[in-house]
């Protein structure tokens, strides 16, 4: 098993974690949520695809959710699981949301199914709370 060794968070490790959880997610919340908008103010290279900034999008948040995750929470493990929980499952709405845009007919079903494995991860891992 790996050891884990202490770290120091200083407040400019902080503040990278901060500024660059910033910007992943407020991208990845624009080309998720308003593609074409963010096609015609930052991607403006034709053709427009929506599926592709839906995944863009999905990917920006997971990587997001961690470097925030990570402010927070000292467990690795649990800091990747709940990145990559949040980057599969908005990917797997991606591909109901796109269907026929993008992948396969059963992707967004395999991908769901990724998603709920993560899922179980991230529960399994999640830290205990302190009783009372």
């Amino acid at each position: 098993m790996l050891t884990q060794t202490r770290t120091r968070r200083g407040p400019i490790a902080v503040g990278a974690a901060v500024l660059g959880a910033l910007a992943f997610l407020v991208p990845g919340i624009w080309a998720f949520f308003w593609p074409a908008s963010f096609y015609a103010n930052i991607a403006t290279f034709p053709p427009f695809n929506r599926h592709l900034f839906h995944d863009l999008g999905a990917f920006q948040l997971g990587v997001g959710a961690a470097m925030l995750a990570a402010l927070i929470w000292t467990d690795a493990l649990f800091v990747a699981l709940l990145g990559g929980a949040v980057g599969m499952v908005m990917h797997a709405i991606s591909h109901f949301l796109d269907h026929g845009l993008g992948g396969r007919d059963s992707d967004a079903w395999v991908l769901s199914l990724v998603a709920a494995v993560v899922l179980i991860g991230l529960a399994l891992r999640a830290p205990a709370r302190n009783a009372r």
